[in-house]
């Protein structure tokens, strides 16, 4: 049997927290004091209370349009959808392409304008690493606030209306899916215990997503320090909605963390990060994100058969 859009969209949160870098129980948490919340409101206050959170602990992943019930069995997939996306998935529809849905990973909507709520993850992410619990925190609520701030003057609904006129299902799957490849490749890295930054880069090069990625000269990048440096402690700095505080790097250092593994860094945090001697390898953004999609699809093809059609930087590797 197919999955639905509601299925898949549920399949994919259940994998989220099933690979929460932090363990099931900060996620667990979070839906049992959203409910708690949810309690103590009145009925006018309910009207504004996102009840997807009650059920799903990560605000950048959401349905964003279609019939919950409808089946799915082929979907378009990108890592940015937008109203390009949207209208290219109709004209393949109108070739006679069967698309049921489309899927992004980055979030649009009122997932986008929720992002800033998910970062309270990467709290947990730092002090789990030995950053005390009131810095992590003191840290990045000031962090939150500035992304919830420069999110604001977004166009938070231009895909999601494009979506809705041209009547696609249509989903982002964010921390869900960026919780797959922060697991993942720390799992890797604590089990391969790579000496310098050049077997950092190795260990990464084993994932098809990053031997492509340096085909097309988008691949693993040593921002700071150097490829024969000793590495020390790898932390894989990958999901949590987007970058951190840029103060953090001093608070790594000190807990012996040689090199941080991310997707993305301003010259500003790279600076930060010079200065503390904290080692840096950005692998390719958009291959990144790919890999924790090709995650969940794994898993999702384990429980029945979804048929996939490439677009907008993402590219489907199975893994058996």
């Amino acid at each position: 049997m197919a999955y639905t859009l509601k299925g898949l969209y549920e399949f994919f949160v259940e994998m989220g927290i099933e690979n929460d870098p932090r363990g099931r129980g900060p996620a667990e948490r979070a839906l049992d004091e959203a409910g708690e919340a949810f309690e103590e409101l009145d009925d006018d206050e309910r009207e504004y209370f996102d009840e997807e959170s009650l059920r799903n602990p990560y605000s950048d992943t959401r349905i964003l349009n279609g019939d919950p019930d409808t089946e799915v069995e082929r979907v378009l997939i990108g890592i940015d959808i937008g109203v390009g996306e949207l209208v290219l998935s109709d004209r393949l529809r109108e070739r006679g392409e069967r698309i049921d849905a489309v899927v992004a990973h980055h979030p649009e909507g009122s997932a986008l304008a929720r992002l800033y709520d998910v970062m309270d993850l990467q709290t947990d992410l730092l002090h789990d690493v030995g950053v005390p619990i009131a810095v992590a925190e003191k840290l990045m609520k000031k962090r939150m606030g500035e992304v919830e701030r420069g999110v604001l003057p977004a166009n938070h609904f231009q895909a999601v209306d494009a979506a809705r006129l041209l009547d696609v299902p249509f989903m982002c799957v964010h921390t869900a899916s960026d919780n797959q490849v922060a697991t993942h490749l720390q799992s890797r890295m604590d089990e391969a215990g790579p000496q310098k930054v050049e077997d950092v880069i190795d260990v990464l090069e084993e994932e098809p997503e990053y031997r492509l990625a340096r085909k097309q000269d988008t691949g693993l990048k040593v921002t700071v320090g150097s490829e024969d440096a000793r590495a020390g402690k790898v932390f894989v700095d990958m999901t949590g909605g987007t970058s951190g505080s840029k103060e953090v790097y001093e608070h790594l250092a000190d807990r012996d963390i040689g090199t941080v593994v991310g997707m993305h860094m301003k010259e500003e945090y790279r600076e930060k990060a010079e200065e503390n001697h904290v080692n840096v390898v950005i692998a390719a953004h958009d291959m990144s994100d790919a890999l924790g999609m090709n995650l969940l699809l794994d898993a999702a093809n384990d429980e029945d058969d979804l048929d996939v059609v490439e677009c907008s930087g993402f590219r489907r590797f199975e893994r058996t």
